[in-house]
Parts: structure tokens; C-alpha cells; sequence
């Protein structure tokens, strides 16, 4: 009976089905379940307490006491991880890991390729599944077999050859290691390299260890690469430099890693030099061990090693080996001890301080090939294998809801209880696929989960690894694991338990949506489809948003740009059968203040019976952040009760969703109520609400209410002979230009321009330059629109008002 109780109390849940020949032994698991660790400080010997149960003494063995103390080791982690998640660094983790564990976890790697549009992510995850044997054939992205790459299953990702939806799949990777051979298990996610489909990137990131960072040799970091490398900083993602297309004309991948220093200030070097450059492109030279590597046999399957450097190379290896090793004393103190005492560092030592150096972010090893040509890739592998991180050594954080969601540490501990994360949800035909990372303990098939969002408890019927739309059932997922499960009713960004935990992750960051458009079926036959998918897709989607205009009775969608649109739309004609019709697009206008005004406004309303009466007075100025929105309350004497200051802060946050010139939402404005007056029995909270509401309206004009546009940082890549087109077809449009770059044979613009000019730019573009040219936008910040588009605007939306009325 007592081991049932003392079952009971580490649980919460009473253990069922204990055999009385078996009680010796589950008695002892129970002993060493509630046995307690203090760890000492200063290094002073663990003490351990033993809360006694009975008094059989259960036989023990070998495989009992092994156990007990992986448990115990992992109990007293969980311990630190909740009392004083500041000591429980990775190196702790691993120190209390046992062997097999730390076995099973140190070949585990989750890496993310991530790039701008066109630098080769989809060809390079291609070859990488087509090099581990995941694929027996490799296709190309715009192939003339039609078949397709791997990642990209979707049709329209096909046709249009662009990756639109991030695709998770694994793969096993074997690398020599000391003479043997070690097999690592690596699980791959491909991302998009549109700003359009940037939430993918995100979702991405926020559940991987590391990276690889493709840029192209021609045209080094683009903006894209820059927008990624933002959001690896934001998610404190490690990652690996891999210089791609080194056989296209003018490729130079030296300029690659001085703009990775010079405009992403990430410390860079390479650990490679090319045999040969464009046409003559024929392997790399590995100058930390000093030997050239070649790429021979059918799609570069034979990986020839030579020891040795070719003799026109020497000279350059030498140089650019000691600029590696010259960075790493930068950001690495060992190597900055050997750099001062100048000795020479063995290869291990420089191996050791690019992994050190790599996991704590502080430098990037930067390697170069040609995914198209076969050449490269797998010593990308193998530097993922040696430099980036497994999980049990990168720091992941949970919030416990029962301590004010403070912090507490995650351990990759697979006999620790269950915490995980739904990162992102995909429907298929067999109903919603939710992907899963497994922060700490197993998944089994079968197991009940709670979702610490709505505290439901979910089942979970069937596990799978994903091997881009196709899927291979497993019956457990290990800590530190990536999968996806069938049957799961869940959102993304949703964190899973096993119930035994009160914790919460931290979801994704979800960017603000900048272009909407009016959408509608052309046939009322198909409302039901059109229903369901836009369901679906707000669930799969976080940056896709839908909402219906009170005054316009419009179903109104929006998204991160027109591309982003228009897939959807192409998406409902193709997958639901629904045509759909689209209005004119629409911009996510903002409206604010630009100078203080006073007001001193009285509501008074009699109705028969009692009426309305509120008075409040104060002023409104620009807040100090031009983004938000602040209400104050200055009120003395309490003319103004504070039952109706609340009410009056209701109301600034209503009239502030609708502004008084165009009903799109006002932001940068201060309001301050320093006096009023009341009424024994017409005031109320309605009353004070709507003074409140009245008076901003009424005040708005005299602070100098106007609109604001969103201005879209656009970057236009094209061939030097376009570049007066280019720049007549931006001052047309009124750009702010900020920088041009002139290289060999593209040039590169960057500028700020307002999104409503940018409406229909690409067949602008294409036209002007002759299909060459190609261009990015990125929202960038909200600024005053001209007069006369303010005129036009406000003039329009008082017409629309107009009409309504006399309807």
C-alpha cells in the first residue's frame, strides 16, 4: 500500500496494475524515483536522502542500478532546470547525461537551409538526400523531365519553381571519424526565399539547432540573406556558410565572406578554396587539413581525396589558412592564448575552436561548390556533423505557468516528462498533419498528451517522419527529435505535456500583414469549399488573414505581399475547385497625429427617462513610440471616478482601431484626461466611452490628424544596360533611393517606395528589362502619405460613407 502512495504522490495519478510478484521491484523503482539529490556548492560531494518505504530490500542488479541512476541524474536535472535554470548550462546537462544517451544525442544534428530567392536551397537539399541515399535520382528544380525536386511536392512550387511551403525530411549521413565510420541521423527542413513566405522561415528557425546559409557566388548577400540572417539572430540559430553556384560566370566567393563580415557583422573565414572558378571549377581545397578534394563518377557520388595542395594554390591556402586562423583567435580564447604565444595550432585544435566558436554564434566557417555542377556538398555534410551543434547543446527555455511563466530550462532527457512544440500544420488526405519538436522525454504512439493552451487532452494515434510529402510510421520519437503526428487538433505554436509539467513555449514572431484584397466565389454553390479553406489555411498560415469589412459586408484576406495572395487564390481554384473573384488590392493604411491639442468635451443626451451625460478634458500629443498607442490618466480630486476612467480607456482603444479619416487604425497618439464632471444619475461607463470616442474624433483635426503608407524596403536585382530603366521606373514612383551596387555584370538597387505604387510592378519590370530583372520587397516602416493621395483617399472614403447612408 505505501508503494502505491508513494506511486501516487510522484505522479499526481494513482499506479494501476502492479503484480504482487513484481511488487519488489516496483517498489525499488519507487525508491528511486522519490530519492532526492543536493548537490553541494564548490564541488562538494552530491549527499543523498532515501525516504524509506518498507522494509523489503529488493534484489538489485546491474541493469536496475544502471537505470536508477539515469533516472536519478535526470530528476536532479529537471530540479535545476526549475529551481536555478541559470546553473543548468549545456555543459551541466551533459555532464549528468548517461552514456548511451549522450551517445544517441551527439549524432542528432537539426539543421534548416535557409538563403535568399534563387541561391540553390532546393538544389542543394537534393543533392543532400540524393548523397546520404534518401533519393535514388536526382531531379532538377526546373528539370526538362517535369518530374521536380524532392522538397518541392506542391504542383504550383513546381510550375513556378520557387519552394512556397518549408518541407521537412531526414536522412542518415556516415562520416569517417579517426579511421571508422559514424552514422548521423540528420533531420532537414527547406525554406522558402520569399519575403512572402517569410512566416516559414520563422516557424523554421524557431525549432532548429543550426543552419546552413547558401549564398550565391555572382551576387554574394542579397536582401533576402540579410532578412535571414536576422531572424537566425532573433532565434539564436549557429550556422554554416555554404557559397553556392562557384561554376557560374564572374563567381568570386571572396566577396561572399567579406560582405558576411562587412553587412551581416557575423565574423567569417573560410575553411576552403576552390580548384578553379567558373567553367574550370573542378573540386576544393580543405585547408585545415591541407588536401584537395575532388568530385569524379556519375553526380559526383565518388569523393576523390588528394593529400596535398595543387602547386599554383599553395601560396593562397597558405594565406587564407592563416586568416582563418587569425579569426578564430578573435572570438575564441584558446586559440587567442596559442595566436599570442605564437605557436602553431594542430588541426584539432583549429576543428575544436570553430565548433566552440560556431555554437556560441560567434563566427560562421564558410565552405564553396556548385549544388548543380555536384561539387561540394559533401563536405557540407561532414561540417555539419563537426561544427554545429546536437541538441543537447543549445539552451531551449519553457515558461511555468505556475511561478508567473518564469523561465525554466529544457533537458533532452528521453526518461524526463513530455514537452513539445507544434510548430507548423499541413492538411493531407488524411486529415491535419501537425509537426512536432521534441524538446524533452519520448513520444510513443499512443499516448495521451496535453495541450497547455486549452488544457485538452489529445491521443496520439499515429507518429510519422517526414520525408517531404511522403511518410515512414515510427512507434517513438526520441528528446531532441523532429516528427509529425495525425489527429491533433491543435494550433501553431501550440506546446504539448504529458501533464505532469505546467509549462508554455514561446511561439514563433508572426510579422504584420501589408497588403489585403476583397475576395468572394463566383458561384454561391461553392461558399462551403471557399468556407473550408479559408479555414484551413488561416490555421496553417499565422501571417494569412481573414476578416469581414462591417461596412462593406466584403470578405477581406491578407497576407505579406501580392505573391503570397495570389498562391492562395491559385490554391483554392486548384485544391477546393472553387474560381473565386478578387477586388482591387488593398494597403494597410495607418493613420496619427502630428502636433498637441486641447479638447473640453461635455456629452449630455436626454431621452425621456435617464439620459447620457459625460465631460472630459484634457489634450492629445504624438506618443513617444510611433507604433503604439498610449492612454493617461491625470485626473485629481476625483471629478472623474475611476469606474469611469476605465470605461474612458475603452473608448480610446475603440476610436483608435477606426480613425476618423479613413477607418484604418491610428497609432503614435497620446491622450491625456486631466479633468471632467459627472452626473448623480445620467453618468455611466456608456456615457464616458462614448465622450471619450467623440472628443478624439473631434480633436483629431486640430492635432494635425493625417495618413500614413507603408514604405516597402525594394531591392531590384538586373543586368547593368537596364540600369536608367530601372531608376526612371523608380522615380516615377516616387522611391527614396539608398544604395546602388554596381558589380560585374548585374547591379543592385535598393530604395524605399510606398506599397500602393508597387501594384502591378513585376510585368513593369519584366517589360523593362527584357524578363532579366528581379525584385524583392520587405515591409519597412509607416510614413506620411503625399497631400494629395491623403486628399484623394479621405475624399474616396467619405464618398463610400455617403453611399452607404442614402442606401
Amino acid at each position: 500500500m505505501r508503494v502505491s502512495k508513494t506511486l501516487r504522490v510522484l505522479s499526481g495519478r494513482p499506479f494501476v496494475g502492479a503484480q504482487t510478484q513484481a511488487r519488489g521491484v516496483r517498489y525499488f523503482g519507487a525508491i528511486a524515483a522519490v530519492n532526492k539529490i543536493t548537490v553541494g556548492i564548490a564541488g562538494a560531494s552530491p549527499t543523498r536522502e532515501t525516504q524509506k518505504c518498507g522494509q523489503v530490500e529488493p534484489k538489485r542488479n546491474f541493469s536496475q542500478t544502471t537505470h536508477r541512476q539515469a533516472t536519478d541524474a535526470a530528476q536532479e536535472a529537471l530540479r535545476m532546470a526549475q529551481e536555478n535554470a541559470a546553473a543548468l548550462t549545456p555543459e551541466a546537462v551533459a555532464a549528468r547525461m548517461s552514456p548511451e544517451e549522450a551517445e544517441r544525442l551527439s549524432h542528432v544534428r537539426n539543421i534548416g537551409i535557409a538563403a535568399h530567392i534563387d541561391s540553390g536551397k532546393t538544389t542543394v537539399t537534393e543533392r543532400v538526400l540524393f548523397y546520404t541515399g534518401r533519393i535514388k535520382a536526382i531531379h532538377e528544380v526546373r528539370g526538362k523531365d517535369s518530374v521536380g525536386a524532392k522538397m518541392d511536392s506542391m504542383d504550383l512550387e513546381r510550375e513556378k519553381g520557387i519552394t512556397i511551403q518549408s518541407a521537412a525530411t531526414f536522412a542518415n549521413w556516415r562520416k569517417r571519424k579517426d579511421g571508422k565510420e559514424e552514422n548521423y541521423h540528420i533531420n532537414i527542413i527547406d525554406t522558402p526565399g520569399h519575403i512572402d513566405f517569410t512566416i516559414e522561415v520563422e516557424r523554421a528557425l524557431r525549432v532548429l539547432d543550426g543552419a546552413v546559409m547558401i549564398l550565391c557566388a555572382v551576387s554574394g548577400v542579397q536582401s533576402q540573406t540579410i532578412t535571414v540572417d536576422r531572424q537566425m539572430k532573433r532565434y539564436n540559430i549557429p550556422r554554416l556558410s555554404f557559397v553556392n553556384k562557384m561554376d557560374r560566370v564572374g563567381a568570386n566567393p571572396w566577396k561572399a565572406v567579406e560582405q558576411i563580415n562587412q553587412k551581416l557583422k557575423v565574423p567569417a573565414a573560410a575553411i576552403q578554396i576552390p580548384i578553379g572558378a567558373e567553367d574550370e571549377h573542378q573540386g576544393v581545397v580543405d585547408i585545415i587539413e591541407m588536401r584537395s578534394i575532388y568530385f569524379e563518377g556519375p553526380r559526383g557520388t565518388e569523393v576523390k581525396t588528394v593529400d596535398g595542395v595543387p602547386a599554383h594554390l599553395k601560396a593562397l591556402a597558405e594565406e587564407k589558412r592563416q586568416e582563418l586562423i587569425e579569426k578564430l583567435a578573435d572570438v575564441d580564447d584558446e586559440m587567442t592564448e596559442l595566436f599570442l604565444e605564437e605557436q602553431t595550432p594542430t588541426n584539432a585544435q583549429i576543428k575544436a575552436a570553430i565548433r566552440r566558436a560556431t555554437i556560441a554564434r560567434k563566427f560562421t566557417p564558410v565552405l564553396m561548390g556548385s549544388a548543380l555542377a555536384n561539387k561540394g556538398i559533401q563536405p557540407v555534410l561532414d561540417a555539419v556533423c563537426d561544427y554545429l551543434p546536437d541538441p543537447s547543446q543549445v539552451e531551449n527555455t519553457a515558461l511555468d505557468k505556475t511561478k508567473e511563466e518564469q523561465s525554466v530550462k529544457l533537458v533532452p532527457y528521453n526518461s524526463l516528462p513530455f514537452v513539445g512544440l507544434a510548430f507548423k500544420l499541413e492538411e493531407n488526405n488524411y486529415g491535419q498533419l501537425t509537426y512536432i519538436r521534441v524538446y524533452q522525454g519520448k513520444l510513443k504512439k499512443g499516448t495521451y498528451l496535453y495541450n497547455s493552451r486549452t488544457d485538452k487532452k489529445v491521443r496520439i494515434p499515429r507518429i510519422v517522419r517526414m520525408h517531404s510529402n511522403e511518410m515512414e510510421d515510427v512507434n517513438e520519437i526520441g528528446a531532441g527529435e523532429i516528427c509529425a503526428v495525425f489527429g491533433v487538433d491543435c494550433a501553431s505554436g501550440d506546446t504539448f505535456t504529458d501533464g505532469g509539467l505546467p509549462y508554455t513555449m514561446t511561439s514563433m514572431f508572426v510579422p504584420d500583414a501589408v497588403m489585403s484584397l476583397s475576395i468572394k466565389p463566383k458561384r454561391s454553390a461553392d461558399a462551403d469549399n471557399f468556407s473550408k479553406a479559408m479555414n484551413r489555411f488561416q490555421r496553417e498560415d499565422p501571417t494569412f488573414r481573414l476578416h469581414v469589412d462591417d461596412e462593406s459586408e466584403e470578405t477581406i484576406i491578407s497576407g505579406m505581399g501580392e505573391l503570397h495572395l495570389e498562391i492562395y487564390v491559385e490554391r483554392l481554384r486548384r485544391e477546393y475547385k472553387t474560381e473565386c473573384v478578387t477586388g482591387q488590392p488593398r494597403v494597410a493604411y495607418r493613420e496619427t497625429i502630428s502636433r498637441r491639442a486641447e479638447y473640453d468635451f461635455l456629452l449630455r443626451r436626454q431621452t425621456g427617462g435617464p439620459g447620457d451625460y459625460a465631460r472630459v478634458a484634457g489634450w492629445v500629443e504624438p506618443a513617444e513610440n510611433p507604433e503604439k498607442n498610449v492612454f493617461e490618466n491625470q485626473v485629481v480630486g476625483g471629478v472623474i471616478p475611476d469606474k469611469f476612467m476605465s470605461a474612458c480607456a475603452k473608448g480610446f482603444e475603440e476610436v483608435t482601431d477606426k480613425g476618423p479619416l479613413l477607418g484604418h487604425r491610428v497609432i503614435g497618439a497620446k491622450m491625456v484626461i486631466n479633468d471632467g464632471s459627472t452626473h448623480v444619475t445620467d453618468s455611466s461607463d456608456y456615457a464616458f466611452n462614448l465622450a471619450t470616442q467623440m472628443a478624439f474624433r473631434k480633436v483629431f483635426h486640430e492635432a494635425g490628424g493625417q495618413v500614413l503608407e507603408p514604405l516597402m524596403k525594394t531591392t531590384i536585382t538586373a543586368p547593368n544596360e537596364f540600369q536608367g530603366n530601372i531608376i526612371m521606373l523608380m522615380n516615377k514612383r516616387s522611391a527614396t533611393i539608398h544604395d546602388t551596387e554596381v558589380g560585374t555584370d548585374d547591379f543592385t538597387l535598393i530604395c524605399d517606395c510606398s506599397l500602393n505604387s508597387m501594384f502591378g510592378f513585376s510585368s513593369q519590370l519584366r517589360a523593362a528589362t527584357q524578363g532579366k530583372g528581379e525584385f524583392s520587397m520587405e515591409f519597412s516602416h509607416y510614413a506620411p502619405a503625399p497631400p494629395h493621395l491623403q486628399k484623394e483617399l479621405i475624399a474616396k472614403y467619405q464618398a463610400e460613407l455617403e453611399a452607404k447612408r442614402t442606401k
